[in-house]
């Protein structure tokens, strides 16, 4: 179930919300954590089993996790975190790479002239995000930040809550935890500010990023020998927009029902394309996901506070998992090596310094910019010799245009919409849109409430009744 879909907005998400005002506090949490299995099963189907074997696998070992007050028993709560942990990355790893890894083997074994038998097993969808909710549960209670839950449907409303399950923001337990016992209020005022971020992540989505997606698919569908500097260009930019208002559209949509519901989940995003390194990139971009790997593996692994040759280790190891925890192929794993190795690049040349003329902030707008459109199109093509090849054209400036099937792609309505979404290449660092949007009450941020929930959903919901929405492009990690 899409939240981009008749269904989930005239239906499910009006019952949910009637349901959560109308009832007793007391049951506010089992409302949410019903309807939130209810959400995941119309999607994943029988893989609803799997998120159920992992919910009670953790569920049972958070009270044996918690430190007693001489912390007595280290030893058997380090070896019960191993272990959840282990069933955790063990379902993650069986179900999402095994179909990878016996891929290559394959490949290594009729090199060999031999044979190897594939494994090809459906990908659950959001499984590489509740199993960091997951290992997040367990080990904040390690680490005793927070007590573990005893009331398994508060337990289930942190990992299900339908708003973050698919695609997150990747909420942490400590961000969470006192958020969820059931006495908690829910004002209307909640309501009402989080419907207009939710209005804003639902016009990102279906207005922007679904009007992008088939210029993004025929750029990246040209053939080697078709493929130009244009075409190239074309698709990493419109690509680079595309993922930029899908991604965060989500967010909005998913911060905007938490909110409704009572809820604060983390902000993800924070204008990352205005970022002057890439290093700033990544604490503007996926959000969560940053915070999630600097607190259970980078800081873990010593961080920055065992000089340098340990520090870029630690970053290497960070973005290979990065790039993996995207995906299952070679791509994504490129990706995160070239996203790691920026980083080093960066903090060996001392860049995270703030520009300090409005000529080097430019520039280094600039070059940021382009890094990561590069990454982007590593991320985005089949396979990293599509990539290379696209690449390869982008750099090399050629006199030859679009391909007809391109050219048809590019449609009046697609590229005013393109030339408007350019926009974000432009915006100032802050105030980031969404926080503002929710919580100012400046004459401004009024006046984009209103055009959100007038044009904006108006020509959202009528291109959603049209039937044009497509899948979130997070949803197939």
């Amino acid at each position: 179930m899409s939240f981009a879909s008749p269904l989930f907005l005239w239906y499910f998400t009006p019952i949910v919300l009637v349901a959560v005002l109308i009832c007793p506090r007391s049951w506010r949490n089992g409302i949410v954590a019903t309807a939130s299995l209810i959400f995941y099963a119309a999607g994943a189907g029988p893989s609803t089993l799997l998120l159920l074997v992992c919910m009670v696998v953790n569920f049972l070992a958070g009270p044996l996790l918690e430190p007693d007050e001489w912390n007595l028993a280290r030893s058997r709560r380090r070896w019960v975190l191993i272990g959840a942990i282990a069933v955790d990355l063990g379902v993650l790893v069986v179900w999402k790479y095994a179909g990878f890894f016996t891929q290559q083997l394959e490949g290594f074994a009729r090199l060999l002239g031999g044979d190897f038998p594939v494994v090809h097993l459906a990908l659950p969808i959001g499984i590489s995000f509740y199993t960091f909710h997951h290992i997040s549960y367990v080990v904040d209670i390690y680490r005793g930040e927070r007590p573990a839950l005893r009331n398994p449907v508060s337990f289930v409303t942190y990992i299900a809550m339908f708003p973050q399950l698919i695609a997150g923001p990747i909420v942490r337990y400590r961000e969470i935890a006192d958020q969820l016992p059931q006495h908690r209020t829910h004002p209307l005022d909640d309501i009402a500010s989080g419907f207009p971020r939710f209005a804003l992540g639902l016009c990102k989505k279906v207005i922007i990023a679904d009007s992008l997606s088939p210029i993004v698919d025929a750029c990246f569908a040209t053939p080697s020998d078709q493929m130009t500097f244009a075409i190239a260009w074309l698709g990493a930019i419109t690509y680079t927009l595309q993922l930029y208002f899908d991604f965060s559209g989500y967010s909005d949509m998913a911060i905007g029902l938490g909110r409704m519901l009572g809820f604060r989940l983390p902000e993800n995003f924070a204008r990352p394309y205005s970022s002057v390194t890439v290093t700033e990139f990544w604490r503007r971009w996926h959000m969560s996901l940053s915070r999630w790997f600097r607190d259970y593996v980078y800081i873990p692994l010593g961080g920055n506070r065992r000089g340098a040759a340990r520090t870029y280790r630690n970053l290497i190891i960070v973005f290979t998992l990065t790039g993996l925890w995207h995906g299952a192929n070679w791509t994504f794993l490129v990706w995160g090596l070239y996203h790691g190795a920026l980083l080093i690049v960066e903090r060996g040349y001392r860049r995270e310094a703030a520009p300090r003329s409005r000529r080097s902030l430019i520039t280094r707008r600039t070059l940021t910019m382009a890094l990561v459109i590069f990454g982007w199109v590593i991320f985005r093509a089949p396979e990293l010799p599509d990539a290379l090849t696209m690449i390869g054209h982008m750099l090399l400036p050629d006199f030859d245009g679009l391909t007809d099937v391109v050219a048809a792609a590019v449609t009046n309505q697609r590229l005013i919409i393109l030339l408007a979404a350019l926009a974000v290449f432009f915006l100032p660092a802050h105030p980031v849109t969404g926080p503002l949007l929710e919580s100012s009450r400046s004459r401004p941020a009024a006046i984009l409430r209103v055009t959100i929930m007038t044009g904006g959903l108006l020509y959202a919901a009528i291109l959603i009744a049209t039937g044009t929405f497509s899948p979130f492009l997070y949803f197939q990690f």
